[in-house]
């Protein structure tokens, strides 16, 4: 169960990196609605996280949670070489 939460937590962490990234360039309303995502999805990231790390040991479930962020938003949807 645990690993499943450590793949949510790592979802939380593409969610929230994008909503960031997408607040740069907007104003007014918009970037409140943007930042409000980013900060709903960090909080929830670092909770799933610690929540994981409870079985799943530090070293192992930290590059679990980078790297599915690096895979699924680095290497498959922006096309960067691996």
């Amino acid at each position: 169960m645990n690993w499943i939460i450590l793949i949510v937590a790592g979802l939380c962490e593409v969610g929230f990196t994008y909503s960031l990234g997408r607040a740069k360039g907007v104003t007014g309303t918009e970037w409140w609605t943007w930042i409000s995502a980013f900060a709903v999805l960090y909080v929830l990231s670092a909770v799933f996280l610690a929540k994981a790390t409870q079985t799943i040991p530090l070293g192992t479930a930290y590059p679990v949670w980078t790297g599915i962020g690096a895979v699924l938003v680095g290497i498959i949807i922006f096309r960067e070489p691996a």
